[in-house]
């Protein structure tokens, strides 16, 4: 493994300054390109029509908008009701983006839009209006029997989706259209990343790091797990993230054993562990890192047995990602380490013994899943779970993959009164019931960034992460870190009906 292992306590202004990095319109106009020609592949060499769909306006002018990962990879464009249509006529593939017009009374309330006047020159591409959008499918697709949409197509009458709702109103004049799911095709072009897209993940993965940094030092008994969201989220925006990736996660106590708990607003006990999972947004690009930390800033016993099993199931997957090698092996290896540790533990029978996962008895499940229910990671780029490798299907690690690693041990404190009440089970809840009672509410996961190059897999989230490194970055927490106004803390742990809720 290419190693960064030997981290230092970096700030992200020693990294290169966020405004330098970005996607050039000529490799836009290349990704497009190289699409064109797997839509040639996937039409068999006839000529084709391809609706990608942008975004739609939020429903209200105040409210925040995202780009469709499709639409932004093909264009780079982020204003809504945008959509792209690439059509191939004997060799030839015409390119048009729809957008919205130039409108002062309504940019007075949204900001200035580019029109499809300023396609040309800032794209590279025709523009059109994007009230034409639908004359101009139905003239396109006149002499088709197949439009391919990269969007949302679900044909289901209860659901209808907008892409939906344009194929069928191209129906009304062309009976014999079909309208085909044409996802996978953009979605193969996004697995690698570029160059550029590398740099762009590097630096919204050293914000965050910069921000899980932060957390370490802030942490500790008596603050509420929103002071340190506001931190983290602060962190992003202070360096040039565009926001969040997904809702930042603070778990703690209790609640680290909740995967994807972000209610955020309990306060933080003695003995507790704290599970930090956060990711900034940076130019589109998306970061996941995650660290657990103890509240008193070292571990307990019970504690540290826990985060060394889980640090451990993370490197004996980080030593199977290797160029070539199936993305699966990372997730058998960090399994096999988990289940080892968990029968060691006692909080199962054994490494490959099972339990009634019904209430009827009738269908068995792995005793590890108690404890570790998700998988081992998933590749990031444009969206936090982003198309590609290590997921589903499984396949070849190659350069240019970006992927997460992420395994983790989360123990219950209601463990026991949740497992089916069956004859079997009874007996494996008298095997297990001193082990759950003992790490009870401790909740592990350990979350890391890497890329996948010529030289191997690098990590690229070095944020501290073995035992020792994370308990010497939280006892050099500066005096102002925890200055605050104390009066209305107060204020909200005794008004608040979720502030002082651990569920």
């Amino acid at each position: 493994m290419r190693k960064l292992l030997s981290f230092a306590l970096v700030s992200f202004a020693f990294f290169p300054q966020a405004t330098a990095a970005q996607i050039t319109q000529q490799e836009y106009a290349a990704r497009r390109t190289r699409l064109a020609a797997k839509m040639d592949s996937t039409s068999g060499g006839k000529d084709w029509t391809l609706y990608v769909s942008g975004a739609r306006e939020p429903a209200h002018d105040y409210e925040s908008f995202y780009q469709n990962p499709r639409l932004d990879y093909l264009t780079g464009f982020h204003e809504p009701d945008a959509a792209l249509v690439m059509r191939r006529r004997s060799a030839a593939v015409r390119e048009i983006l729809f957008v919205q017009p130039r409108e002062p009374d309504r940019e007075v309330w949204t900001g200035k839009r580019l029109g499809p006047l300023g396609v040309q020159g800032a794209l590279g591409m025709e523009g059109r209006d994007e009230r034409q959008l639908v004359a101009a499918l139905d003239t396109i697709v006149g002499r088709d029997s197949t439009l391919y949409v990269a969007g949302d197509l679900n044909d289901a009458d209860s659901t209808l989706t907008n892409d939906d709702v344009l194929v069928r109103r191209l129906k009304r004049t062309h009976s014999a259209l079909r309208g085909i799911a044409a996802n996978r095709v953009v979605d193969d072009l996004r697995r690698l990343k570029s160059p550029a897209e590398l740099d762009l993940i590097r630096k919204a993965v050293a914000i965050t790091v910069d921000a899980q940094h932060a957390a370490f030092q802030l942490v500790r008994p008596g603050i509420n797990e929103f002071e340190v969201q506001a931190l983290i989220e602060y962190t992003f925006r202070k360096n040039g993230a565009d926001r969040p990736s997904f809702s930042t996660i603070v778990g703690s106590g209790p609640n680290s054993t909740a995967l994807h708990y972000n209610a955020d607003d309990r306060f933080i006990d003695p003995g507790d562990v704290v599970v930090m999972d956060i990711g900034a947004s940076y130019r589109g690009y998306a970061a996941d890192v995650t660290r657990t930390v103890p509240a008193n800033g070292t571990f307990s016993p019970a504690q540290r047995e826990i985060y060394q099993a889980v640090r451990d199931a993370q490197a004996a997957g980080e030593r199977q990602a290797t160029l070539g090698n199936d993305s699966r092996r990372m997730s058998d290896s960090a399994t096999k380490s988990i289940s080892t540790a968990l029968a060691r533990f006692g909080l199962i029978e054994g490494a490959d013994s099972t339990y009634d996962c019904s209430d009827d008895g009738a269908t068995h499940c792995m005793q590890y899943r108690l404890y570790y229910m998700h998988g081992l990671g998933h590749p990031i780029g444009l969206e936090v779970h982003d198309v590609g490798l290590p997921g589903r299907p499984a396949g070849r690690l190659g350069v240019g993959d970006v992927f997460t690693i992420e395994p983790g041990i989360y123990v219950r404190g209601n463990l026991i009164d949740i497992i089916p009440d069956t004859p079997r089970n009874r007996r494996i809840k008298g095997h297990i019931r001193t082990a759950v009672a003992r790490y009870a509410n401790i909740g592990v996961r350990i979350e890391d960034d890497y890329i996948m190059t010529d030289n191997g897999v690098e990590w690229i989230s070095t944020a501290p992460r073995e035992l020792e490194d994370v308990e010497a970055l939280m006892k050099t927490a500066p005096a102002n870190m925890i200055r605050r106004d104390s009066t209305k803390v107060e204020w909200y742990r005794l008004t608040s009906p979720r502030g002082s809720y651990a569920p």
